[in-house]
């Protein structure tokens, strides 16, 4: 079968792999479209500590079942359904999986990150990792898992609908993040360097938006929150800019939550997290019920789909739209490789 491959950084191509035989406990799948996230491009540039060349990347699946093995529960899922997958294992012996929060198992392992990934024509996973979605297109589904990492994030961060909420980064992950703060009741605030984006976070539920690169962030959300400052802070960049932004600008007793990985050192005025009282919490993944939601959002039919999908490429030309990536990555939502 065809598969992508990263064979070294800034090198991907297309590779003959061997198609996999199903299990009797797995369900066999046929990929229409794999997205490339941000950790995709990360391994392209040589940047990702967690992978070893070469790999196949790709987690964000939208994919029609092939054949179910003959173990698998036969209830909820079909030959020729439309599905995703949560592309994250758990070990189920760590303090993480013990206390039931799998999506941040100490030793998972992430598709096209710690393993192969789906970008290629086929993959066998265990049924329990199939997210049955048969209301929606396969290239849809393949905007499910990175919106769902933003839905998690507001549900680590407790969100209600009395809460002022800023999401720092209107990428797929925060656009995610927006809309699940929206429909919870929040107002939202959606801060970006790009008009394009944020224009986009107003259509998905940001009542405000701020651009940093032009206006006073500071100012905007004093006015916004009549001096308060917000309520919750999401930070969905990794820069030390806008980590050091969240926890300045949180009101006091306030919830940070931190998606993004900082790539440097970040250094804080620590005495805010004393004085303010601040609750600052990590979120990783996510878990069933945030695909759920999101799927739940999706066939609501506000969702601005089109609009979320920069470019949809083929496999030979995944190295070309790297690159293009790479050069602007500011610019990009999400590239679907079509199989």
């Amino acid at each position: 079968m065809k598969a992508v491959q990263i064979t070294a950084p800034s090198v991907m191509k297309v590779v003959d792999a061997e198609k996999p035989a199903v299990k009797a406990d797995e369900v066999l799948l046929k990929l229409k479209y794999v997205g490339f996230c941000g950790s995709d491009l990360n391994t392209y540039l040589g940047r990702n500590p967690m992978v070893q060349l070469p790999v196949i990347p790709g987690h964000e699946v939208g994919a029609v079942i092939e054949e179910i093995g003959s173990a698998v529960p036969t209830a909820g899922l079909e030959v020729g359904m439309s599905v995703t997958v949560n592309p994250y294992t758990n070990c189920g012996k760590c303090s993480s999986c013990r206390n039931g929060r799998v999506n941040a198992c100490q030793h998972n392992e992430t598709l096209g990150v710690q393993r192969n990934g789906a970008m290629a024509e086929y993959i066998s996973l265990p049924w329990t990792k199939i997210i049955p979605a048969k209301e929606m297109s396969p290239r849809d589904c393949a905007l499910i898992e990175p919106m769902s990492v933003g839905f998690h994030a507001v549900s680590r961060a407790q969100v209600t609908d009395i809460d002022t909420v800023m999401v720092i980064g209107c990428g797929m992950i925060g656009m995610g993040a927006i809309v699940r703060a929206a429909l919870r009741g929040a107002k939202v605030v959606a801060v970006d360097l790009d008009d394009e984006k944020l224009e986009l976070a107003k259509r998905v539920g940001a009542q405000y938006t701020i651009n940093s690169k032009t206006e006073n962030v500071h100012e905007a959300l004093q006015k916004i929150t009549e001096g308060f400052g917000p309520d919750v802070v999401i930070e969905a960049v990794g820069s030390p800019v806008t980590y050091v932004m969240a926890v300045d600008e949180v009101a006091f007793t306030g919830r940070v939550v931190c998606i993004g990985y900082a790539k440097s050192e970040v250094a804080f005025q620590t005495k805010y997290f004393v004085q303010k009282e601040l609750d600052i919490r990590g979120s990783r993944n996510a878990l069933p019920e945030d695909f759920r939601a999101v799927i739940h959002y999706m066939n609501q039919g506000t969702c601005p789909k089109d609009e979320l999908i920069s470019m949809v490429v083929k496999p030979e030309q995944t190295s070309d739209a790297m690159k293009e990536w790479a050069a602007d990555p500011g610019k990009v939502f999400r590239i679907l490789v079509e199989l």
